[in-house]
């Protein structure tokens, strides 16, 4: 044998592409996609509120970024707590691998931060409004990604028939619509009338309508589409371990506070559309740590 085969025989790398069993994603993921919806969602809504609300939004600026600064970074922070090698993260940035959801989803969060920050010294310290509203079409266009990402990231693990991408990428915009609506319900107290939040409380009751029909079509459907599916859904149906908590989420997520905004509407009252806004919130969290676990379930073999 020559000296360059032995060699190369020595230095000879074996993968395997087997399953690894058990929960890969913990509660820790779920906190992250959580953290993100809120974090892009009130960047949606400050824009909107801008565009038809030009004369509510001066106090709104600031705070709305704040928000978004704070649960973007729990984003990242317990992305970073999730990661099986969290002080190699920066490969990610120096050995990029573009065709990876979580390295081109890096480099989107970390220009989102940055365009954050911008728009924080434009309007504490500048305190320049057109400068800012500027920014904030760029900042809004970049939200639309980092939002979507995740999806794209559940899409690329293997043997998840569950986590396809159109599905997973139309919940995550209306996780984002949903929680931004919510969270800035909350935030705005005063400053808004009742108008802007019968604005905002349209888009809370759309977007949870329509993230409901999403889970409810997979309920009924999804058994049609692969036996995958039809297993892991049975963690959700019947004595299914999840069963209570997926429904609750359901409930609490997206049924209670479309009922409560209508009750809201009736009486106008702000405390029942506060009440809609923390439930919508608390679902959520229950939601996606349910559709993030069931088909972590699912034996490989």
């Amino acid at each position: 044998m020559a000296a360059h085969e032995i060699l190369a025989a020595t230095n000879a790398v074996v993968t395997l592409d087997v399953g690894i069993p058990g929960i890969v994603w913990p509660w820790l993921v779920t906190v992250n996609m959580w953290a993100k919806s809120i974090g892009t969602g009130v960047i949606f809504m400050l824009f909107m509120l801008i565009k038809r609300y030009p004369d509510q939004v001066g106090k709104l600026r600031f705070p709305t970024i704040v928000v978004s600064i704070v649960f973007i970074h729990i984003f990242l922070l317990f992305t970073l707590a999730d990661l099986h090698q969290p002080f190699r993260m920066w490969h990610i940035f120096f050995y990029p691998h573009l065709t990876s959801a979580i390295t081109v989803g890096a480099w989107m969060a970390t220009a989102f931060v940055g365009l954050l920050f911008l728009l924080a010294f434009l309007s504490f310290v500048k305190k320049d409004d057109a400068a800012f509203d500027k920014a904030l079409t760029w900042v809004v266009a970049l939200a639309i990604p980092v939002t979507l990402y995740t999806a794209a990231l559940m899409s690329q693990a293997t043997a998840r028939e569950l986590w396809q991408m159109p599905t997973e990428a139309a919940q995550m915009i209306f996780a984002a619509l949903l929680s931004g609506s919510a969270f800035m319900i909350l935030l705005s107290g005063n400053k808004l009338n009742w108008e802007a939040k019968k604005s905002l409380s349209n888009i809370l009751a759309l977007s949870a309508f329509m993230s409901f029909i999403l889970y409810m079509s997979e309920y009924v459907f999804g058994p049609m589409k692969a036996e995958e599916v039809a297993a892991v859904l049975e963690y959700i149906k019947g004595d299914g371990p999840y069963t209570v908590m997926f429904w609750l989420g359901q409930w609490t997520a997206y049924l209670l506070p479309m009922l409560f905004i209508a009750l809201s509407r009736a009486s106008k009252s702000e405390s029942i559309l506060k009440l809609a806004a923390i439930l919508a919130l608390v679902g959520l969290w229950l939601v996606k740590h349910v559709w993030l676990m069931i088909p972590q379930l699912l034996p490989m073999s």
